[in-house]
This record gives C-alpha cells, sequence and structure tokens, in this order.
C-alpha cells in the first residue's frame, strides 16, 4: 500500500512549480519596442494627382494645300528651332510669282517713263494760249500809251483814253488766266499722272509679295526646339492647310498639371517645391508652382496646379499619370516621432507612452502637428532624446513596468516558446 501512494508528492511538486511559473509569467513586464525623441525636418504637403504635359508643342500646319515632297525628318527625331522638316510641292506657286515679278517690272518702267515724259498736248495748248495772251496784253498797252500821249497833246479825247484803258484791263487779265492754268497743268496734271504710275508699282509688289509667300510656305519650318512626336503623313501625299503635318514636343522640362483638393488648396502657392512620382514608380523628381487656377472645377471640387519639372534624358513622358506632393511648409529641426508611437489620449486627445530609464512607461498627452510619411511632428509633450514605445504599446496603463525587447530578440523568444511546446 505504501508504495501505491508514491507517485501523489511528485504530482503535487509538479503542480506547484506550473503554478509558480504561471505566476511569474502573470507579473512578467509586458515586452515593447522604443525609439528615441529626434530632431528632424518635416513638412506640410498638399497632394493630388495629374498628367504631364510637354513645356512646349507645336503643330505645325501647312499655309497652303499640296502633296508632299519630301520629309526630312521622323517621329523620335530631335530637330532644331527653324529646322527644315519637309517640302511641299510648289512648281506652280514658283511659276506665278515669276509671273507677278514681271509685272512689277512693267510697272516701274512705265513709272519712269511717266516721269520722264515730255509736256502732254493740253500744256502745249496752255503755253499757245499763254503767248496769244501775252501778245495781246502788250498790244492793249501799246495802244494805251500811244492814246494817253496823244489826250496830253489834246489830239484825242478822253473818253478813247478810257477805251484803250479798259482794253487793257481785260488784255492782261486774259494773260494772267492763262498763265495760271497752264502752271496748274504743269505741276497738278504731271503729279497725278506719277502718282497713279507709283500705285501701280506699288500693286504689282504686293502681288508679287503674296505669291512669293505662297510659294515660301512650301518649306516646312520647325517653329521650337524638340522631338518629333507625331507625321501621319508620307511623302507624295496630300498635305491640307487645315490639318497638322508634324507635331513637335519640347520635353526639356514637362508640366505636370495636378488637380488637388479645394481644402489644402489656399496653402499652395507659386514658386513652392513640389515632389513628383510617376504611377507605379518609387523615383522622385522635384519641380516648383508655376500656376495655381483661380478657380474650383465645380465637377471635381479640385484646384489645378500646374508644376514645372526638369526632364534631363527626356526620362518622363507626356501624357504620364503622376502623383504629386506639393511642400507648402517646412519645418526644420523639428520635434518627431514615429506615428506609430501615437495612442488615444484622454478627452479625445493624443498621448505617448515615455519610458525611463528604470524601465517604466509613463502616460504623456502630446500635441501633435505635421504628419509626413510615418512622421509625425510633436509640439508639446515629450523632448528629444526621450524613448516613446513604438510597438507594444496599446492597453499599457501609465507607470506600468515594461521590458524594452527589439524585433530580433522578440523573434527570438517565439522561436524558443514554439520548440517548448
Amino acid at each position: 500500500m505504501r508504495v501505491k501512494f508514491l507517485w501523489i508528492p511528485a504530482v503535487l511538486a509538479l503542480t506547484t512549480a506550473c503554478a509558480k511559473k504561471e505566476a511569474e509569467q502573470k507579473e512578467a513586464p509586458p515586452p515593447v519596442q522604443v525609439t528615441a525623441v529626434s530632431q528632424a525636418t518635416i513638412r506640410r504637403t498638399v497632394a493630388g494627382d495629374g498628367v504631364l504635359f510637354a513645356w512646349e508643342q507645336a503643330s505645325v500646319m501647312p499655309k497652303v494645300s499640296a502633296p508632299v515632297q519630301k520629309f526630312y525628318v521622323n517621329r523620335g527625331d530631335h530637330v532644331k528651332a527653324g529646322q527644315l522638316l519637309a517640302t511641299l510641292e510648289d512648281r506652280d506657286l514658283v511659276a506665278a510669282a515669276a509671273e507677278a515679278k514681271g509685272t512689277v517690272d512693267q510697272a516701274e518702267s512705265n513709272l519712269r517713263s511717266t516721269e520722264g515724259a515730255t509736256v502732254p498736248e493740253a500744256v502745249e495748248k496752255a503755253q499757245t494760249d499763254l503767248e496769244a495772251a501775252r501778245e495781246a496784253r502788250d498790244s492793249a498797252k501799246k495802244v494805251l500809251d500811244s492814246r494817253q500821249q496823244l489826250q496830253k497833246e489834246g489830239a484825242l479825247a478822253q473818253r478813247q483814253v478810257d477805251e484803250a484803258q479798259v482794253s487793257y484791263v481785260q488784255a492782261n487779265s486774259n494773260y494772267q488766266a492763262a498763265a495760271e492754268h497752264l502752271r496748274a497743268l504743269q505741276t497738278v496734271s504731271k503729279e497725278e499722272q506719277v502718282k497713279t504710275a507709283e500705285a501701280q508699282v506699288q500693286s504689282a509688289k504686293s502681288h508679287y509679295a503674296s505669291l512669293e509667300a505662297q510659294a515660301g510656305y512650301s518649306k516646312i519650318l520647325s517653329p521650337i526646339a524638340g522631338v518629333v512626336a507625331d507625321r501621319p503623313l508620307n511623302a507624295g501625299e496630300m498635305a491640307s492647310s487645315g490639318a497638322p503635318l508634324i507635331t513637335i514636343m519640347n520635353t526639356s522640362q514637362v508640366v505636370a498639371r495636378v488637380n488637388v483638393p479645394q481644402t489644402g488648396s489656399g496653402l499652395v502657392k507659386v514658386g513652392q517645391k513640389a515632389i513628383v512620382t510617376e504611377t507605379g514608380v518609387t523615383e522622385e523628381s522635384e519641380g516648383k508652382v508655376i500656376v495655381v487656377s483661380p478657380a474650383t472645377d465645380a465637377n471635381t471640387t479640385t484646384i489645378q496646379v500646374w508644376i514645372q519639372i526638369p526632364n534631363p534624358g527626356e526620362r518622363l513622358k507626356p501624357g504620364t499619370s503622376v502623383h504629386a506632393a506639393i511642400v507648402a511648409e517646412e519645418y526644420k529641426a523639428a520635434t518627431v516621432v514615429p506615428i506609430a508611437a501615437i495612442l488615444p489620449g484622454e478627452e479625445g486627445g493624443t498621448a505617448v507612452l515615455a519610458v525611463s530609464s528604470d524601465s517604466v512607461a509613463h502616460k504623456r498627452a502630446v500635441k501633435v502637428g505635421v504628419r509626413e510619411g510615418n512622421q509625425a511632428q510633436i509640439l508639446s509633450g515629450v523632448n528629444p532624446g526621450e524613448e516613446v514605445v513604438t510597438v507594444g504599446g496599446m492597453g499599457i496603463d501609465d507607470k506600468t513596468k515594461v521590458k524594452i525587447v527589439t524585433t530580433q530578440v522578440e523573434e527570438s523568444a517565439d522561436d524558443e516558446d514554439d520548440s517548448g511546446k
């Protein structure tokens, strides 16, 4: 019977050991991960999505409709401003311009002839009339002088002198009228003829310049420097004056047209820095705000913002969807903690668990400022250098003893537990 009860003390000892172990486990401080409160630059950003556009774009349309004689560039080629891109058939335009040049030569010849022409017949008649009027005046003067002399000698009555005086006055008036008529013909008539000839020359030159310009329109030049983005026709096909023949894009810089929420648009200003990333790509590009729309889009309740981005190597392609973060404010040497350290506080506030040197967690109310990425600015509540709980803080009360662990140690402990089981 004594052998039968030997197992009882062993069972009691094992039960006591397990209970003690469970008590120790319950009393063990909770493990937490901590990080030091630091100082860093943190930024307030306004984010939005948009699309990239070329810095400059020119859809080159010919001014005349004609078949394409030859293309000198293809899609993807880089061109300079003023470079010859294509030529159109222009033989008819060149011939018309040559004909107009002949008309100019004729008009100039007529002008020279008019300027050096002899006096017209009307002028010759006026000169003859003037000579006759002069002779009549001189004759009337002689008669008047003779009668005045005879009247003085008493050989002639006064009435005959008066008659001679009237005849002289009439003859003199006729002479002056003839002289004025001749002067008018010699000046006004010739000037009008010259003006008419000059107008003909000017009209001919204008017509020639128009046709010469149309002939020049057959040479298609690039208005900007860039890359050929589109060339829909081939040589021999008809180029229309109303359709683009070649499209040139200047992509040395690009513009992201981004729509930002109306709520944050008041912080966005021209000149601010912006970080732009393509959809699905981690590489960032830095740009600056150059346009802020003054009006809100009624359909989307967003504000459109243009961001200019340097594009060395033309890596960024127009038409690409992008995400932009516009740096509205920047705080240097700000007190920051990981967002994971922020816990719910009393009365809807926020708090952190600050761990003192004796591994005791103290719950402190904090005022949070700007958040960026996984960092948050702390305006009050903790100071740089203090350690705060980032993992394992939920459910820990104020002034609780904690055990500071790292991820690696915690994983090792878990492994040991699993192997013990």
